[in-house]
């Protein structure tokens, strides 16, 4: 074949070909020039940019804080979303002398009746919403359920509660139930998994987390069922310190590093925030995120994390 230019080409081809190929250089340097241009909405403010590092967890006390606090960080030049799970702290099992049923305090009510202000923008941003639920000192918990029937109730309530409100999951946090209260019985080893297990098939896209603590955390497993495999995420409950959880997950699920914001040092918080990448861990859990700039304190950690400061637009 001979090369363009040759001479042995006649001039009406060399033409043809010369137009075909101008055409598809610049059709290439128009890619190149979009690709590489600045977008009018950057992909981050819409949530779409994936960031390199951990995911950044976030439980929000609603009693007292703003959901919306959550998005208000993003990372320094990049515009990413410092953190991409935001959890609603938090509703309750309760017990009305025969069943266990889900409940709900003002302030969460609050929350989730405003989904429109108070979920929306957050999930506009590519940050997932779960609601934590934990126990309200009435004797119901998540490890007592009497029979398997009673653990797929109570995970009916939560999955049509995840769909009412167009949550993302839910977070099971198993503390204050204060086991044999209201003659109710003490834990059992079937009780989460069973739950864990209903949850699982009535959402299966959706997040299912577990906040490691209480009589759940040591009955993960029962006739050969491992409630832990059926999880996304879990995460260490004791702040300030370092813990895997003794789920089986990959370590990329784990988060051994959990923070108050309000009350773990700040040099403590960017440690662990430095074990979380160096030992290759994929979550590095927050708690008690509040109102105003808390920017210093969060750059601790997303330095280590991601290798940025934290801007807080109000």
């Amino acid at each position: 074949m001979p090369r363009f230019g040759s001479r042995r080409t006649p001039m009406r081809g060399r033409r043809s070909r010369m137009t075909v190929i101008a055409s598809v250089l610049m059709a290439m340097l128009t890619a190149l020039a979009t690709a590489f241009a600045a977008p009018t909405t950057s992909a981050a403010a819409a949530g779409k940019v994936a960031k390199d590092g951990p995911l950044s967890v976030a439980y929000v006390e609603v009693n007292n804080d703003s959901m919306l606090n959550v998005g208000k960080y993003t990372l320094k030049d990049s515009g990413e979303n410092v953190f991409d799970i935001a959890v609603i702290f938090a509703a309750n099992i309760n017990y009305d002398g025969t069943n266990a049923y889900l409940h709900f305090n003002d302030n969460v009510q609050n929350v989730l009746d405003n989904a429109d202000t108070q979920i929306r923008p957050l999930q506009e941003k590519g940050i997932k919403v779960v609601l934590s639920v934990l126990g309200n000192h009435e004797g119901a918990g998540f490890s007592n359920f009497p029979s398997q029937a009673a653990a797929a109730a109570f995970a009916t309530q939560l999955s049509d509660t995840v769909s009412k409100y167009g949550l993302d999951g839910i977070d099971f946090d198993d503390e204050y139930a204060d086991y044999g209260t209201n003659g109710t019985g003490q834990p059992n080893d079937s009780s989460f998994v069973y739950l864990v297990s209903a949850l699982r098939d009535q959402m299966p896209d959706k997040l299912i987390t577990f906040y490691f603590y209480g009589p759940a955390s040591s009955r993960l497993t029962y006739d050969g069922v491992d409630a832990g495999a059926k999880l996304d995420y879990s995460w260490n409950a004791m702040y300030g310190t370092w813990s895997p959880p003794a789920v089986s997950l990959g370590k990329d699920r784990l988060s051994p590093a959990a923070v108050d914001i309000r009350n773990t040092g700040a040099g403590t918080a960017t440690d662990l925030a430095r074990q979380t990448v160096s030992e290759g861990y994929g979550v590095y859990l927050t708690y008690n995120l509040g109102g105003g700039d808390t920017s210093g304190y969060i750059s601790g950690f997303t330095r280590e994390l991601y290798g940025k400061d934290a801007v807080y637009t109000p």
